[in-house]
């Protein structure tokens, strides 16, 4: 672990929020949080200080200006400076509270004691340093298609991959609907230590929730056949990549949820899909996010 940290601020328009998590995702940053300032929004990443240097933030600065052009959007304002680790680990903490999402999921940080009585499915979560809190919309479109995949009858006996599972959010959230296995891979180290603590931090032991470094050939070799569902949140160059090797996981029931990917990145990935042997059953947006919802043809 680095000793200390970049803290990044942008203040930017509130419909703004959701394209600079996904900048800030490809930049490198760990915890991000966002808060309401008046009519604007602030939006706070940490990064640690041996991962970039001034001019590498100066570039990032331009990105997003570049950015905010493109959509003819005011330039967000962008500042950083460094604070020590011990207030990286608690600083980001403060701003991320309990969220409802869908119409049964209440993600609840763990480090706030457990509510009381909800009519809402409790996912309790501490990312860390992956990706997954509840706050990003394309995380949110996932969950809300879960709802529906898996609010169908048999979903007691549904077998679902998780690809890139972050901090195990969607892993979690399909247990909780009922799915009686999940097998997750992510190649970031870190994700998947994030996912096993809060599978346990829900009391989801490893018959339930198997998570492993890798990519799709370790999914492979975790699964002792076909899957019922596959749930893939990361970015749209990744996923045009994967889809030709989903092809050994499915079943002609297989579906799938797709998401991660921007408006206009949407047209490749669909083309993409049905040259695969997929359907783009409904195609859901949050902002300039989508998210697919796919069975096979």
């Amino acid at each position: 672990m680095a000793n200390h940290w970049w803290e990044i601020q942008i203040f930017c328009e509130p419909v703004w929020e959701d394209l600079i998590f996904w900048r800030l995702e490809k930049f490198g940053c760990k915890g991000k949080s966002s808060e309401n300032k008046g009519n604007a929004t602030l939006v706070k990443a940490y990064l640690p200080q041996e991962q970039a240097q001034l001019l590498d933030l100066a570039a990032l600065s331009l990105w997003l200006q570049q950015d905010a052009q493109m959509v003819s959007s005011p330039m967000p304002a962008v500042q950083w400076h460094l604070i020590d680790e011990k207030d990286w680990a608690s600083s980001w903490k403060q701003y991320w509270h309990p969220l409802e999402i869908g119409d049964r999921f209440l993600i609840y940080p763990a480090w706030l004691p457990v509510p009381g009585e909800s009519d809402r499915l409790l996912l309790r979560l501490d990312p860390g340093t992956a990706f997954g809190t509840g706050g990003h919309a394309t995380t949110q479109l996932c969950l809300e298609a879960l709802e529906m995949r898996l609010g169908e009858d048999g979903a007691g006996n549904s077998i679902v991959a998780d690809i890139g599972c972050g901090s195990g959010i969607l892993s979690i959230g399909a247990i909780l609907l009922g799915a009686s296995k999940v097998y997750a891979v992510d190649i970031d180290p870190m994700a998947v230590r994030a996912t096993r603590s809060n599978g346990h931090l829900n009391q989801m032991g490893h018959e339930l929730l198997n998570v492993k470094r890798g990519r799709i050939s370790r999914l492979l070799e975790m699964t002792s056949g076909p899957v019922d569902g596959i749930a893939c949140n990361i970015l749209a160059e990744v996923i045009i990549d994967i889809i030709p090797q989903l092809e050994a996981l499915v079943k002609p029931t297989t579906w799938g949820i797709i998401s991660g990917v921007l408006l206009d990145q949407v047209k490749p990935v669909a083309d993409t899909l049905e040259q695969h042997g997929w359907i783009v059953a409904t195609l859901w947006r949050r902002q300039e996010w989508c998210c697919f919802n796919i069975r096979r043809s």
